[in-house]
């Protein structure tokens, strides 16, 4: 690990920030990990996007349906990736049973990750959950050195209160938090948590405005950073970097270019599909799509064809 556990905090305010990308995991059509491909697809966006860092296999890469093993050696093929390119790497740890939990953690903190991330559990039956979360994120806590991040999403059947987000940042580990919760909501926590946290949501929609009202400096995270991206057209970097820079009006008119690619993008994605599109995406860019794994349903040939229309048409230069 780069740091010591008493510095994870630093450590973080110094380097978690830019752009981060929620990796997608490419499976082959027998349903295993295609692991070239998922090493091609880290370093293109490292290295020809130019993104700062990636999240992986969380629910985006359809953790839910690996293995134990195969979780492992996403994170260790990552991690080999960011090192070439001197980039960083946030590990999904997300699980139900607590061991598998820790497992994870110390796997992620064995073989070189930054940072892992921990979504709030499923909490059945409870209704006054935070003393709960709060001991089961400092049990995390003590069982490893690495920073964690929070992720509160409503797929856990609740939202994670700011105070209670705030009361858990003064956990010596806890540096980080992916919020997909509504603004008000964030930008309650961004004010009241000070620099104990980096408080940061999975919108790019949202992304240039909480550049310049709220001062943030890390997008963690989600797809976008390479499916509305390419080699040769990479201009949420190119407005990420101006609106670091207080050109904010030059930010917003890049910014706004990309909404015919936003709009092909989303409005040709099937309710229920959300990976399985975005792989199609991903394979129109040229990049290592793959399959999906049950219980994630395949595209038909009608939303095959959809989205590569719309695909052709949104302007995104390859």
């Amino acid at each position: 690990m780069k740091y010591k556990r008493h510095d994870a905090k630093a450590y973080s305010r110094e380097t978690m920030r830019g752009i981060w990308a929620a990796g997608l995991t490419p499976f082959n059509d027998d349903f295993s990990i295609d692991e070239k491909g998922f090493s091609k697809n880290l370093a293109h966006w490292f290295d020809d996007l130019k993104i700062d860092g990636v999240f992986v296999s969380g629910k985006q890469g359809e953790f839910f349906s690996m293995s134990l093993d195969e979780r492992k050696r996403t994170f260790e093929l990552a991690a080999e990736a960011a090192t070439k390119s001197g980039k960083q790497t946030i590990m999904s740890c997300s699980d139900q049973n607590m061991d598998t939990v820790i497992e994870l953690a110390k796997h992620a903190q064995n073989v070189g990750a930054d940072y892992i991330v921990v979504h709030a559990p499923l909490l059945h039956f409870l209704h006054d959950v935070d003393e709960t979360l709060y001991q089961y994120y400092k049990y995390i806590s003590e069982q490893v050195d690495i920073g964690i991040a929070l992720w509160s999403h409503p797929d856990s059947g609740y939202l994670m209160s700011p105070e209670l987000c705030s009361r858990i940042a003064d956990l010596e580990t806890v540096v980080a938090i992916k919020y997909s919760v509504p603004r008000e909501m964030y930008t309650k926590l961004t004010h009241l948590a000070g620099d104990k946290i980096i408080v940061s949501t999975a919108s790019e929609d949202e992304w240039l405005d909480n550049i310049i009202d709220l001062n943030w400096r890390l997008y963690l995270c989600s797809s976008p950073p390479y499916l509305l991206q390419t080699r040769n057209d990479r201009r949420m970097r190119e407005y990420t970097d101006l609106a670091f820079a207080g050109d904010y009006a030059k930010a917003r008119r890049v910014r706004d270019s990309l909404e015919p690619v936003r709009k092909a993008l989303k409005s040709t994605r099937p309710g229920g599909k959300p990976q399985a599109a975005q792989k199609y995406w991903q394979d129109l860019l040229g990049q290592r799509g793959g399959t999906v794994r049950r219980p994630m349903l395949p595209l038909t040939d009608q939303e095959r064809v959809a989205i590569e229309t719309a695909f052709k048409s949104c302007g995104l230069k390859l």
